[in-house]
């Protein structure tokens, strides 16, 4: 009877948050991008176990000289155990087909940026209720097995992306290499990732509460990175089980097989755990990013606008303007007066040719940075602030 009466009931919230999301459902959009060829579509339906690419047709060698990139964009609801999930699948048809891959990368990153845009637009209006989420969360890039690493376009187009999309680098078509040549590539891709300074998505640290068979897990989905993977939609039986993989004449490959691929782990991360943080990091991180570039080229162009109106409003301008507008022309005029000060004081140190005045002459020089910088900062604090 004690413990019902200092039973508040705010433990519930959980299980209310739960059921809100539930009830709401969730968005998670999923980029690939690869040559033709690398079994991207294979491996999307093997991932999700669907067929989005049933409709597709495969364009002759005529058509593929000619192709540009394009993105693709399909959309399918899949609801396991009473959760709604909205997959958004958008793929790059003719990525590096081309002779010329110099601006491959432009249709990935001005799709990305577009959607950035788009929630930026509809989270800074009126009616923000029903906003859709249709950015970008994870690009699965899709490295060919016969490289000795990462080629030239694969490097340009990383580091044209990621600073915008969180990267998990694949192998495809891992059953063409020996397990031997699998560790080999593995070891050259991440070699050249860390020279090139390219940032791929960081798996986060566990936390110290967590359950030794999760920590386990994370170990091994970190130490599997680049994944290197298999797909397959083809069922067949195998010592009376039957399993999705592809029958060569020495035997079959088995795609959920550990020891054949990492398709297992790949799915474990990107679906099981890992899905949620996608989301965040896409969130915190780079759609944060790209707001803040955003409202510091509205700032600029409100700056540049103001100064205009002043230019063009003549003396009448000082009682059209607000107190803000007041503030931000009294910081430019302060600015601009102690920039006078400096040039006349350095005028002055020039004009004695003391044997000291050298010394002196590079060090107001270095004040007078030192004071720009600041006031320019201070500036930009007020801006800020108002």
């Amino acid at each position: 009877m004690s413990g019902d009466r200092d039973y508040i009931g705010f433990a519930t919230l959980p299980e209310q948050v739960h059921r809100k999301s539930v009830k709401r459902g969730f968005e998670f959009t999923l980029m690939v991008v690869g040559e033709t060829g690398l079994g991207k579509s294979t491996l999307i339906n093997s991932l999700f176990l669907g067929d989005l690419y049933k409709d597709r047709r495969i364009p002759d060698a005529l058509e593929r000289v000619e192709k540009t990139t394009t993105v693709e964009k399909k959309t399918m609801d899949i609801e396991e155990r009473g959760v709604r999930l909205r997959l958004t699948i958008v793929d790059t048809p003719g990525f590096g087909d081309s002779v010329n891959c110099d601006d491959t990368w432009k249709a990935c990153s001005a799709y990305i940026d577009e959607q950035f845009r788009q929630y930026f637009t509809d989270e800074s209006g009126l009616n923000r209720k029903n906003i859709q989420d249709n950015r970008v969360h994870c690009c699965l890039y899709f490295i060919p097995p016969y490289g000795h690493g990462l080629r030239q376009m694969d490097l340009e187009v990383m580091r044209r992306l990621h600073r915008k999309v969180n990267i998990v680098p694949i192998i495809a078509k891992a059953d063409t290499l020996t397990a031997h040549e699998v560790k080999k590539l593995k070891e050259r891709i991440l070699a050249d990732i860390d020279e090139h300074d390219i940032q791929i998505y960081q798996f986060p640290d566990c936390d110290s509460d967590e359950d030794e068979d999760f920590k386990q897990q994370d170990k091994e989905l970190k130490a599997c990175t680049p994944f290197a993977v298999i797909g397959s939609s083809t069922v067949l039986e195998v010592a009376g089980r039957k399993v999705r993989g592809r029958q060569y004449p020495w035997g079959v490959v088995e795609v959920e097989n550990p020891k054949h691929s990492d398709f297992v782990k790949l799915r474990t991360m990107l679906i099981s755990t890992h899905m949620q943080d996608l989301k965040d990091v896409t969130q915190d991180v780079h759609y944060e990013n790209f707001r803040a570039q955003c409202i510091s080229q509205i700032s600029q162009q409100a700056i540049r606008e103001r100064s205009k109106l002043k230019r063009d409003s003549g003396p009448h301008f000082e009682h059209s303007i607000s107190d803000t507008d007041r503030l931000l022309l009294q910081k430019d005029e302060e600015i601009r007066r102690m920039q006078d000060i400096l040039a006349q004081m350095q005028e002055k140190l020039k004009a004695t040719g003391q044997g000291g005045g050298i010394g002196m002459r590079s060090r107001v020089g270095s004040l007078g940075n030192d004071l720009d910088v600041a006031d320019a900062d201070k500036k930009r604090n007020s801006i800020i602030d108002v």
